[in-house]
C-alpha cells in the first residue's frame, strides 16, 4: 500500500461498508498459527509497511467475530464477544485514532471495543435496543449507532468508550411506521446521515444531521431498504436501495437528487480510499451479477460481478483498494469472497472464499 500514516489517517473511513467502561477479558478461539500470526516479525515488518491488516467480520449466528489476515486471507482468529447472553455481532468500525474495533451486539444492546493488535476487550458500551448499523468519522471523535427497536441514535466518544447522546428519530417518521437502519458521516465529520425504512409507499428517506447540535438539518425521499456511503472525490451521497432496484445519488449538502441508476437489488456498500470507485451488492440476485461497479466520475454503471454464493450483502475494501471482500449472509450461510480489483478497469475479479462464523454480517478493515 502506497500511503502514509499521516495521510491515512485523515481519509481512512471513506473505505469503511464502526461505551460505562469496565473491561472484560475476551474468550479466544484461534487456529493453530493464529496467535503467532499476530506477533511474528513478518507481520508487523508488513504492518509497519502497510502492506496487511486484518478483516474483521461480525458473525451474527455465532456470537463472534472472525479476522482474516488479508496478507494471505486464512483465519487468524476468531474472538466471542462479551455478554449476558450469547451476542448478536452486526456491524464493525475501526477507528484508527485509538487502534480499535468497535462491534455492535445486538443481543446485549452495547458495543464492544477490542484492541485491534490483539483482539483482547478494552470496553463494552450501552446503546439502545435493536442495535443495527454503525459509523464514525475520519478522525474517530464521534461514532453512530442505529437503534432500530427504540427508533434511537446512540452517538458514542470512540475515545473515551463513553455515551454521548441517544436521540429519536423524528417523531413524524416514527408515527408513520419509520426505523433508523443505515449511518454514516461524511468525510469532515460535520454531518451525519441515517437512512429510515419501513415507511408505506414507494419511498423511505434518508436524514441529514449536524454532528454538532444532533438536529435534523435536511432530508431527502428515496427509494426502498436504503443504504450509504460517500467520497472525498465529490460532494455525492450514494444510496442502494434494494427494494428499488435502484442507486440514489444525492448532493450530500443540499440533499437534492442529482441521478438515479438502475441496479437490480442494491444493498451492500463500498468505497475505496480515494473514491474513484463506488461497489454495491445485488442482495437478492442468488450469485449472478452479484457485485457492481460504478464510476463516481461519471456516475455511471462499469460492470456486474459474478459471486459464487448467494446472498452477497455487506462489503469491505483494503485501503488501497486492490482487494476486495464480500460478506455471503443466512443462517448457515458461513463464507466470505475476495476480489482482486483491477486497477485500470476498477472491476473485481473473484479469486478465493473464507470460511468464518454463521451468518457473516458486517465487516470492516483494520490494523
Amino acid at each position: 500500500m502506497m500511503y502514509l500514516r499521516s495521510g491515512f489517517i485523515s481519509v481512512f473511513f471513506v473505505l469503511l461498508f464502526l461505551v460505562g467502561c469496565e473491561q472484560s477479558p475476551v474468550s479466544i478461539t484461534e487456529s493453530d498459527s493464529g496467535s503467532e500470526a499476530f506477533r511474528s516479525p513478518e507481520r508487523e515488518e508488513a504492518r509497519i509497511n502497510f502492506m496487511v491488516g486484518d478483516i474483521v467480520v461480525a458473525d451474527r449466528a455465532s456470537g463472534t467475530i472472525s479476522v482474516i489476515d488479508v496478507s494471505n486471507d486464512k483465519i487468524a482468529g476468531t474472538y466471542t464477544l462479551p455478554g449476558n447472553q450469547q451476542a448478536e455481532p452486526m456491524y464493525v468500525v475501526y477507528t484508527l485514532r485509538n487502534n480499535t474495533v468497535f462491534v455492535g451486539d445486538r443481543a446485549n444492546s452495547q458495543v464492544v471495543a477490542f484492541d485491534s493488535d490483539d483482539y483482547s476487550v478494552k470496553a463494552t458500551i450501552p446503546a439502545g435496543n435493536g442495535v443495527f448499523h454503525m459509523w464514525a468519522d475520519p478522525r474517530g471523535k464521534q461514532l453512530w449507532v442505529n437503534n432500530d427497536v427504540d427508533k434511537t441514535v446512540t452517538v458514542i466518544d470512540p475515545a473515551a468508550f463513553s455515551v454521548v447522546t441517544t436521540f429519536s428519530i423524528p417523531a413524524d417518521l416514527i408515527e408513520a411506521g419509520g426505523k433508523p437502519h443505515d449511518v454514516i458521516l461524511d468525510p469532515s465529520g460535520r454531518l451525519a446521515y441515517v437512512s429510515v425504512l419501513g415507511l408505506s409507499g414507494d419511498s423511505d428517506y434518508v436524514l441529514q444531521y449536524n454532528t454538532r447540535t444532533f438536529r435534523e438539518i435536511g432530508r431527502a425521499a428515496v427509494g426502498k431498504d436504503p443504504h450509504l456511503s460517500v467520497t472525498q472525490k465529490n460532494d455525492l451521497l450514494y444510496v442502494p436501495c434494494q427494494g428499488s432496484n435502484s442507486v440514489y445519488i444525492l448532493n450530500r449538502y443540499s440533499m437534492e437528487e442529482v441521478d438515479v441508476l438502475e441496479v437490480p437489488g442494491a444493498h451492500g456498500a463500498g468505497m475505496p480510499l480515494q473514491g474513484r470507485t463506488f461497489y454495491t451488492t445485488n442482495l437478492p440476485g442468488g450469485g449472478p451479477a452479484g457485485l457492481w461497479t460504478i464510476d463516481v466520475a461519471s456516475n455511471s454503471v462499469i460492470a456486474h460481478t459474478d459471486t459464487p454464493k448467494p446472498v452477497p450483502h455487506n462489503i469491505a475494501l483494503t485501503p488501497d483498494g486492490k482487494k476486495l471482500y464480500v460478506t455471503h449472509s443466512g443462517g448457515s450461510s458461513n463464507l466470505v469472497s475476495v476480489y482482486k480489483v483491477n486497477h485500470r478497469q476498477q472491476v473485481p475479479e473473484f479469486y478465493a472464499t473464507v470460511e468464518v462464523g454463521f451468518n457473516p454480517f458486517g465487516l470492516s478493515y483494520a490494523r
